[in-house]
């Protein structure tokens, strides 16, 4: 089942969604269903991170000083060192 529903744009975010959508040769409504649906998808993801980092903070379990030091280590180069 599909919701039909009116989503108001800037004239020029329409114009470049229009481009788009004949570069991908879909359909306006096509590409903007799938940027909404990407959308939905990252923020669902987003928030249930958070919210399992709230929960784990919640329980007190937090990364030891020798587990961050070897995090940061893995991605950060000593100063002098390129």
């Amino acid at each position: 089942m599909m919701t039909a529903f009116t989503v108001r744009l800037p004239d020029d975010t329409t114009t470049r969604l229009d481009q788009l959508a004949e570069k991908l040769d879909r359909s306006r409504s096509y590409v903007a269903a799938q940027a909404i649906e990407d959308f939905v998808a990252r923020q669902e993801w987003q928030l249930a991170e958070i919210e399992a980092g709230m929960a784990e903070a919640e329980r007190g379990e937090f990364a030891s000083e020798q587990e961050l030091a070897a995090v940061i280590a893995k991605h950060v180069r000593p100063s002098g060192q390129s």
